[in-house]
């Protein structure tokens, strides 16, 4: 009922949110000074272990969740993002980057009616119900980026110009042309 800055509280919780993704997988030029200039001898690259950031138009809002996940008056946060692999993604990566060590529940709803939302919070399920999913959104997030990051530098270093290269959108883009072509090449 109570709005305050980059929360609500009433009838005894606090609620916030994430504005996008809040934290994301680091540029590689946090893990070497040298990848700051794209050189192909520099590739692939291949972390030992991969690190994350905030960024920094959200970092006000990291902020705040990250002072509500840790304020001693709560017990217990509740993942309320999106049910599916992103929500759960964006979720895990705040309470991770903000340290929470808090009793999470998950909050799995599919619609934005009263009705759903008080059932959904009446069904509240333990956080630990969803690494496999988190682990899942972490797989494909490691593949995005290993692919974005090492394809797009070689690309871009090979023909001297800049090249964005996707695993999602760079098949996506080959589908257009191909159907493309073939509206261009139609004969009646």
């Amino acid at each position: 009922k109570n709005r305050n800055n980059g929360y609500y509280e009433g009838n005894g919780y606090i609620v916030s949110w994430c504005v996008g993704h809040l934290v994301q997988m680091a540029n590689p030029d946090v893990y070497d000074e040298r990848y700051k200039k794209w050189r192909i001898e520099d590739l692939p690259i291949i972390p030992k272990e991969y690190k994350y950031e905030v960024t920094k138009t959200t970092k006000k809002q990291f902020n705040i969740l990250k002072k509500l996940m840790n304020d001693k008056d709560i017990e217990t946060v509740v993942n309320a993002c999106d049910a599916g692999r992103e929500g759960e993604s964006i979720f895990r990566f705040v309470y991770n980057e903000a340290k929470c060590k808090k009793k999470m529940q998950r909050l799995w709803i599919s619609s934005m009616e009263d009705s759903a939302i008080k059932e959904g919070f009446s069904n509240l399920k333990n956080g630990k119900d969803y690494d496999k999913l988190f682990e899942s959104a972490q797989a494909r997030a490691i593949a995005d980026w290993l692919v974005g990051m090492n394809i797009s530098r070689f690309y871009s270093c090979l023909y001297k110009q800049n090249y964005s290269v996707g695993r999602v959108q760079t098949p996506t883009l080959a589908m257009l042309v191909d159907r493309e072509t073939k509206i261009m090449n139609f004969k009646r």
